[in-house]
């Protein structure tokens, strides 16, 4: 045998051997993204960015299938607010609810649509274009089936397996995945009901019927008003009375987009809203004696364009249905809602001997839904798919919304599994029923703040900030309450963070809140000895009626009883620690300060009034840091220099080097020409039309009078 040919016989097994192994060895990355939803590609557009090792993993063939599907009627309920009156890019992103955050100003989502309530295939078309023409990393066709954690010898990570037992190992997970699965309920006949995701949405197929709604979310409304025109009666039920958006200011309440029903309810038009419990009830099918009539197969769905001879068979099926449904009303075979404590024995519950007596109405002849129905539906929204997830890498469910969702921290890594982040809508339970996380135009910014928790813990990288001198802080507050869109969006979740350092000041945007325990670490920024302030909007506590008359405050003095959404600022001499916020009042975001300063509410929302913002903030900010900070006129300066030890810091780091704002004898007048209060240690609070160079990039104003430029 020929030598060479000997050596290649020897290292066969090796060759083979490590050919397997590379066959074998998982898809290796620092961040693995599931799902090419908003939340997903949003989190996408961070890590290229950031230049990060990462993909992104998507079952189906292009980004944001769940809006292929969903909403069943097709209507998106998130505004699309084009016109503004602003030009300002920051400000208009609070009234356009569906675009995603990048440094394009040319990528939002009034390019695919301009309508107001857009079209439901608007939204995976504009994902697509954001995907493409920010070139991330989406491999399409991934349906992974199951999530591992393992632990090397240096780092815990996730193993993701796919449809293929293809696998990809990765450091950070990024679950993105949205809520998914139909949400069910079981109870006698629960088998009878159709469900909201396969129901027709073809109202010519409720013509004259009754039919029973279970759920008063969205989704219920949204099917009632398809068919309220076509149906001869439409009843709602569930446990709780139906919450109505603009009341609870929470946009996963009813929108009035959807409520229809509540007109022809209230002015008595057949259709009506009944609360009840869900596990209690029964759905049952009453027959004649003849015995028990099989239950008619669900319609098939039909397309919307047919050939002709195709017509004229579905004209044939639609007359063979109303038919069936006009032996059911005759002969008994139509639905009744029961209660299961009425079913005294299995073949009642199976629904083959219901009588009179296992109806409410035998029992209480005034019984709500004592009429029988056509059609059961239910729409109980949507829950998360854990079974993916191992033992190893599942989070725990959430003790809100009924455990529907993962458990998450503050900081929206899975409860009890490290490295695991929750995104998007999957990640609501951290402010469910109290903000905008459930939502694009929310959780576009809880994610950037995830992001910015991975960019500190695996880089390094501080979060964000600006440095100011505090005689800019005051007009740099005032600039943000009036056009930041994150934490208006995200009311009493994400808030601004300032570090006090004597004269200079740290600004920290978007971060979230009740982690405000963790800030240290989840931010690198240490918290110094001077103390803090946390700025949030929030909504009021009081609860009043939001369309009665005294729904709103005008007077600045009484602004701590603001109904509407406003700025609260908070100031603390020390980071509160994670005992204290347990331990904060009810339906505060934060705990007890050292000082709290509410800033009137405003119709216009904009916070720019001298005398009913801008000077009690300035007062507030003054007893926060123990500082003066008027922003005075040269001529103030130059008395103030010769008449005190130490003039005001506007004035030692304005006019003392010679970038005091210059002003004149008409222009100038005291503080109680206004009949204003005088600041402390002098007599006079001016207003200026300018403000000097030194303050300009901080975007910062030396009056009170000043009107910002949003």
């Amino acid at each position: 045998m020929d030598r060479p040919l000997a050596v290649l016989i020897l290292l066969l097994p090796a060759v083979i051997g490590l050919a397997g192994d590379v066959i074998d060895k998982p898809d290796q990355y620092d961040y693995c993204v599931l799902g090419a939803g908003p939340a997903g590609l949003q989190s996408g557009h961070f890590l290229a960015k950031a230049h990060r090792n990462y993909v992104i993993l998507e079952r189906n063939s292009g980004p944001g299938s769940f809006f292929n599907i969903y909403p069943r009627h097709r209507k998106l309920i998130s505004i699309n607010k084009i016109y503004t009156g602003r030009r300002n890019r920051e400000f208009n992103l609070r009234h356009d609810w569906n675009s995603l955050l990048s440094d394009r100003p040319d990528l939002l989502f009034q390019r695919i649509s301009r309508d107001l309530y857009p079209h439901a295939d608007a939204y995976p078309r504009y994902l697509s274009v954001f995907a493409e023409e920010l070139g991330l990393d989406v491999r399409y066709g991934v349906d992974v089936g199951r999530v591992r954690a393992v632990q090397t010898s240096s780092e815990r990570r996730y193993v993701l397996t796919d449809q293929n037992s293809r696998e990809y190992s990765c450091r950070v997970l990024l679950v993105s995945t949205g809520l998914w699965d139909p949400q069910k309920v079981q109870f006698p006949g629960s088998e009878l009901t159709e469900g909201y995701e396969s129901v027709s949405v073809d109202p010519e197929d409720y013509k004259d019927q009754a039919v029973l709604i279970l759920g008063k979310g969205n989704s219920a409304f949204e099917t009632a008003q398809c068919i309220l025109g076509r149906a001869s009666r439409v009843h709602l039920y569930s446990p709780s009375p139906v919450r109505l958006a603009w009341q609870t200011h929470y946009v996963g309440d009813l929108r009035a987009v959807n409520n229809e029903l509540l007109d022809t309810y209230q002015l008595k038009s057949l259709d009506g809203l009944v609360e009840g419990g869900l596990e209690d009830i029964a759905i049952v099918r009453r027959h004649d004696d003849h015995g028990p009539r099989p239950v008619a197969p669900q319609r098939r769905k039909r397309r919307k364009t047919r050939t002709a001879p195709h017509e004229a068979e579905a004209k044939e099926e639609k007359e063979e249905e109303e038919e069936e449904r006009r032996r059911n009303k005759e002969e008994g075979g139509r639905l009744y809602l029961t209660l299961a404590e009425l079913l005294d024995n299995q073949e009642v519950r199976n629904g083959s001997r219901v009588g009179a007596a296992n109806l409410p109405a035998y029992h209480y002849d005034n019984f709500s839904l004592r009429q029988p129905y056509d059609r059961v539906i239910t729409c109980l929204g949507f829950t998360f798919n854990f079974s993916i997830f191992d033992g190893s890498a599942r989070p725990a469910n959430s003790d809100v919304a009924r455990g529907r969702m993962p458990g998450v921290t503050a900081w929206y890594e899975g409860r009890g599994t490290p490295g695991l982040f929750v995104l998007g809508t999957a990640a609501h339970s951290r402010d469910y029923r109290s903000s905008a996380g459930g939502f694009i135009h929310g959780f576009r910014y809880t994610v950037r703040a995830v992001h910015r928790v991975l960019e500190q813990r695996y880089h390094g990288n501080r979060w964000p900030s600006t440095t100011l001198s505090v005689t800019q802080l005051h007009s740099w507050i005032l600039k943000r309450v009036n056009e930041a869109s994150g934490p208006y969006q995200m009311f009493g979740v994400l808030g601004d963070v300032v570090l006090f350092h004597g004269s200079q000041c740290e600004y920290l945007e978007e971060f979230p809140v009740q982690a405000l325990a963790q800030l240290p670490s989840l931010s690198g920024h240490p918290v110094p000895q001077r103390g803090l302030l946390v700025l949030v909007m929030q909504y009021g506590l009081n609860r009043s009626d939001p369309l009665g008359p005294g729904r709103s405050e005008s007077e600045w003095t009484q602004a701590w009883k603001s109904n509407f959404l406003h700025p609260v600022l908070y100031c603390y001499d020390a980071l509160p620690t994670e005992r204290d916020m347990r331990r904060r009042p009810a339906g505060w975001p934060l705990p007890r300060p050292k000082a709290v300063h509410h800033m009137i509410e405003d119709f216009l929302t904009e916070w720019d009034g001298p005398v009913s913002h801008g000077q009690p903030l300035r007062r507030f900010l003054e007893h926060c840091l123990h500082t003066d900070l008027r922003a005075l006129y040269a001529e103030s300066c130059f008395l103030l220099s010769l008449t005190h030890r130490r003039p005001p810091p506007f004035c030692q780091r304005g006019y003392l080097q010679g970038q005091g704002v210059v002003g004149d004898a008409r222009a100038w007048r005291p503080a109680r020409d206004y009949d204003l209060p005088s600041g402390p240690g002098s007599d006079s609070s001016e207003s200026a039309p300018s403000f000097p160079s030194y303050l300009g990039p901080a975007g910062t104003s030396a009056s009170l009078g000043s009107k910002l430029e949003l």
